[in-house]
């Protein structure tokens, strides 16, 4: 008898310990291209109780990508100030506006990126539903560029990098020095862990990887890479998210030392 008590006992608890396992909300990244080669994206954790937008250009589009998932939008996190990235600001709030929805906080660095209403600095932490948003100040591209590392409670972990991480490339030094973007890409993003994926903020990866070649000609993760790349793009795939370690094997910027 006390056997089978026992049996019962273990078998509530397992039951209790999986509710638990699957009560944990997940990240979910919705990539959504943008003008010529830009990339939006929608984020929101599993129980979809609330969503951000990260540079979103063309509003229209991350509108219609909300509705059809059902998600409303409570956070935009914008990178930089530049018109390709924030330059949709002020159209998605007169829409949202005009739609009757709640009006939404306006993340950035930068006095200059529109609607702005929350300037956040290096190290800042923010919560959007059940997941935590960590700012990095990320200065070079532009003077007040942030990247936001974004993780759950199942321990996935993302960086939506703007214009300062590209896939095998990083952004033209607009408003820093070579030793800004050093910092920003060896200290900073180069410290977050090897599994973090990465989104960036526009489609140049294989031009990247073929530039990278000239540098490493005999760099064979940087080839079978390459190959990968081709084949989703020839796929009509995304070539995000990449891997903060993918980056450290074939991005020249990441492997300065």
């Amino acid at each position: 008898m006390n056997d089978i008590i026992s049996i019962v006992i273990i078998y509530i608890l397992l039951i209790q310990f999986k509710a638990i396992e699957n009560s944990v909300k997940m990240l979910t990244v919705i990539p959504v291209p943008a003008l010529s080669d830009n990339y939006m994206y929608v984020l929101t954790d599993e129980e979809r109780t609330a969503a951000a937008v990260v540079d979103p250009v063309e509003p229209k589009k991350i509108l219609n990508v909300l509705k059809q998932n059902n998600l409303t939008l409570t956070h935009v996190l914008v990178t930089h100030h530049h018109s390709d990235h924030a330059g949709g600001n002020e159209e998605l709030s007169n829409l949202l506006r005009s739609e009757g929805l709640p009006k939404v906080k306006f993340i950035g660095g930068d006095d200059r990126i529109p609607c702005l209403n929350e300037k956040v600095v290096h190290g800042q932490e923010l919560k959007i539903g059940e997941i935590n948003v960590l700012c990095m100040h990320t200065p070079c591209h532009t003077r007040g560029h942030i990247c936001y590392y974004v993780t759950d409670k199942k321990d996935d972990k993302v960086v939506f990098t703007g214009d300062t991480l590209f896939i095998g490339g990083c952004g033209r030094f607009f408003e820093g020095t070579g030793r800004d973007m050093y910092e920003a890409l060896i200290n900073r993003l180069g410290n977050l862990p090897n599994d973090t994926k990465v989104y960036c903020g526009h489609e140049y990866t294989l031009s990247n990887l073929k530039f990278a070649l000239t540098v490493e000609p005999e760099n064979s993760d940087l080839k079978k890479y390459m190959e990968t790349v081709q084949k989703q793009l020839d796929e009509g795939k995304f070539t995000v998210p990449s891997l903060i370690g993918n980056e450290k094997k074939f991005n020249p910027f990441m492997r300065v030392m």
